[in-house]
């Protein structure tokens, strides 16, 4: 097992990187059927808090392979069987997030022990294997054990009741920060060799399924709506304004150069890629907020029209916010101007306050009309580009 070249020509994701990233699709829409059942039932605040613990679990699962294969992917008999025991894991814990949202965390711990038993491994057999990176290789190993074993420790100290539960969320923020640490103490040993436009490709791949669990979600409340009620104007609406709404926000993702601008810039990639937690987060919950706006106009929930339309724009703000910071570190002059974002998210979160006057649907057309017209503004050519 050797490094793999960083500027290695057409390197794409394997098609193991592929199948791994199919578990997740579980994973993800479980945590999303959650929010989405918390915010229809009029407590999406408290689900809120669960949903973004258990998406940081799946995330950073998932985070952890994606670097390692972009340095280490030798796909090999032992890494294919590796790979296999880590998606083990991602499958137990896909298995356990309905439990986790009431607090239980025991099956996505289960999980993540098998999901470390196959990255340390790995971890180990490049440290053996590569002499070059064998200090970086062990330090990973070393540090991801430790951390496994403090997660373990959490849960016991929680079933237990030695800590009480409300310093659970602290102590998961404890472990939260250490996990995200590991990674940059360990390339003070020497940064290992991830491929910047195989990176940028496995990022992008993993927003589309985001954004594929929001055509899903979508289409469990289409679904809830029809078991209830006749098809309304209101439901074909926010079906429609629904799809527009994702394809605009796949359209703006991929506009910005993410390759390049790694490759010309490495030492920033990790506010590029932990930034991507806040992307990611944003349109998983896009997912659950539409499944409901959708829901809401079959039969009547507990959630009002005002908090089911913020559910909705505070997804897509939080995604316009994140995807301009995590992309101005990287690229010389961003393709989504900053002033166009910033009116963008103004115009977002001020439409639903008309929701309850007009209804969910209308505040799901103007959030949808509002980003197609920030991405037709983003790709018209500047003056300058039309001289050239």
């Amino acid at each position: 097992m050797s490094a793999r070249p960083i500027d290695e020509p057409h390197r794409s994701s394997s098609q193991l990187e592929l199948l791994f990233d199919l578990i997740f699709v579980v994973a993800v829409a479980a945590a999303t059927d959650e929010l989405a059942h918390g915010i229809a039932g009029g407590h999406g605040w408290a689900a809120l808090g669960g949903f973004l613990q258990v998406f940081f679990a799946i995330w950073w699962a998932w985070m952890n392979f994606t670097w390692f294969a972009s340095s280490y992917d030798t796909d090999d008999v032992a890494y294919r069987l590796l790979t296999m025991v880590q998606m083990t894991g991602v499958l137990v814990l896909a298995a356990g997030v309905p439990a986790a949202a009431g607090s239980d965390y025991r099956a996505v711990t289960a999980g993540y022990v098998l999901m470390r038993i196959g990255l340390v491994a790995q971890w180990l057999r490049a440290g053996v294997e590569d002499a070059a990176g064998r200090r970086t290789a062990l330090r990973y190993a070393a540090g991801i054990s430790l951390l496994q074993a403090c997660w373990v420790v959490r849960l016991v100290l929680a079933e237990t009741g030695v800590v009480p539960p409300a310093l659970l969320p602290a102590l998961f923020a404890v472990l939260v920060v250490l996990e995200l640490a590991v990674p940059r103490w360990a390339e003070r040993a020497g940064p290992t060799n991830w491929h910047p436009h195989h990176i940028a490709e496995r990022y992008g791949l993993f927003t589309i399924i985001l954004l594929g669990e929001g055509v899903l979600a979508a289409s469990r409340g289409v679904r809830g709506a029809l078991e209830s009620a006749e098809i309304s104007g209101s439901l074909i609406t926010i079906a429609v304004a629904g799809l527009v709404l994702l394809f605009a926000l796949w359209w703006l993702y991929f506009l910005e150069p993410a390759g390049e601008g790694l490759d010309d810039r490495r030492d920033r990639s990790y506010l590029w890629g932990y930034g991507h937690y806040g992307i990611f987060t944003a349109l998983a919950a896009l997912g659950a907020a539409l499944e409901v706006a959708v829901e809401d106009t079959g039969h009547g929930i507990a959630a009002s029209p005002l908090a089911i339309s913020y559910a909705v724009a505070v997804s897509v703000a939080v995604f316009l916010v994140m995807l301009g910071l995590v992309h101005s570190p990287i690229v010389a002059e961003p393709v989504i101007r900053p002033v166009a974002i910033l009116a963008c998210v103004t115009v977002v979160l001020l439409l639903p306050l008309a929701a309850p006057r007009f209804g969910v649907a209308v505040v799901v057309v103007g959030i949808a009309a509002g980003c197609a017209l920030l991405t037709a503004f983003a790709v018209i050519p500047r003056p300058q580009e039309k001289n050239v």
